[in-house]
């Protein structure tokens, strides 16, 4: 599948907290920092940026797929 080009941080972070248990622990300048607790314990660091660079997004989504034992496309459908 491929990526959108026009994804904003502020965006991601919406669809992880609301599809993928992620919630935000703080945020450090322009980073928004997120965790989940399932399967396992997991902290990654959203940049507040519109738009993600593309290989960033790419990265999180590998990160996160890889975190929640799914594929990158099923992350990717819950934007």
């Amino acid at each position: 599948m491929k990526l959108p080009r026009d994804v904003s941080g502020r965006d991601l972070v919406k669809a992880l907290s609301r599809d993928w248990a992620y919630r935000q622990v703080h945020q450090a300048g322009s980073h928004i920092i997120l965790q989940t607790d399932t399967p396992q314990t997991h902290r990654i660091s959203i940049p507040d940026h519109s738009p993600l660079r593309i290989g960033t997004f790419n990265a999180i989504l590998r990160v996160v797929a890889r975190v929640k034992q799914v594929s990158k496309d099923e992350v990717l459908r819950s934007l």
